[in-house]
């Protein structure tokens, strides 16, 4: 298998979950989930380029340490991609990030989908998106997910992908606190909480059907009704810096505010980029965030900007 390419420049959009629901424990430790990803245009944009063996380089526009190793989610893709088809061909991969790092929002996960794509290009491999899709499932659950995009229910352990039809497009603020929540960590402190309530827990989780009414309607107060994350309680035990976040971006005119994913990014929903700008500057001359960010959803998927 020789590639025809010598460049390939891909780019992945970081996400949202506007709502996600956790039940039980299967065999393997995975919590099951139900949750409606949205992708949004913060993008981590990955360029592979031709070379005898595989290396990293990271230039980014948001603060954090991101691992140049083998834990890296990109050299990983770059990994499963040689091993499962046996292939002893190189790349030199570069990665453009604008989505926060270890900030509940899968930026390594979007690296990841961007370097599988990438890879399938430059090394001629012609697998497929449903075939990248499968293996980048393998690396995380968000992985699928940033390969298709837009906006999507997730279920099972959140790669079981189905398309949500959106209406319009939704302005999000996107406040970053400082510090980092480890995902794993998360869960656990979810399951202590679940523990110590008495309460159980559902097998089998379902989103709100409202929510996916207020997506499809284009209706921002439905939606700010029905956001909701089951992991957010959690994430305010383990970063105490959160919860006043929220309370304020709602106080500042945001329509509701959110946890995303495990944390500690806050999503807020908010009526356009003057509110957005409204609520970014009261949390930020309060002291309690580190800096924010403005994004739309529904965003598209990995997609190649440039093949040569």
């Amino acid at each position: 298998m020789s590639p025809a390419l010598e460049h390939v420049v891909v780019r992945a959009p970081g996400k949202i979950n506007l709502s996600l629901h956790v039940g039980g424990v299967d065999e393997r430790g995975y919590h099951a989930l139900a949750t409606v990803f949205q992708a949004v245009n913060l993008y981590e944009t990955v360029t592979a380029t031709r070379a005898d063996e595989l290396s990293l380089a990271v230039d980014s526009e948001v603060p954090g340490e991101v691992p140049l190793d083998g834990t890296n989610l990109a050299l990983r893709a770059a990994e499963l991609l040689r091993a499962e088809f046996d292939v002893n061909l190189g790349a030199a991969l570069h990665i453009r990030k604008q989505v926060p790092v270890a900030g509940g929002m899968a930026g390594g996960s979007a690296d990841a989908a961007a370097t599988l794509v990438a890879l399938d290009r430059l090394w001629g491999l012609g697998l497929g998106s449903e075939h990248l899709r499968r293996l980048g499932a393998r690396l995380g659950a968000d992985v699928p997910f940033a390969m298709l995009g837009h906006t999507a229910l997730g279920q099972g352990n959140g790669a079981d992908l189905t398309t949500v039809l959106t209406h319009g497009e939704w302005t999000w603020l996107l406040a970053v606190p400082g510090g980092h929540l480890s995902t794993p960590e998360v869960f656990r402190r979810f399951d202590e909480i679940v523990a110590a309530s008495g309460r159980g827990i559902v097998e089998r989780p379902e989103i709100d059907g409202r929510q996916l009414q207020a997506l499809s309607g284009g209706s921002l107060e439905m939606l700010a009704d029905t956001l909701h994350n089951d992991l957010q309680v959690a994430a305010f035990a383990l970063h105490p810096g959160l919860e006043p976040v929220v309370e304020a971006a709602e106080r500042l005119g945001a329509h509701a505010a959110i946890v995303s994913g495990s944390g500690p990014t806050i999503a807020a929903l908010v009526e356009d980029e003057a509110s957005a700008r409204t609520v970014a500057a009261g949390l930020m001359s309060d002291g309690l965030v580190e800096s924010c960010l403005v994004a739309r959803g529904s965003a598209p998927g990995a997609s190649v900007l440039e093949a040569s």
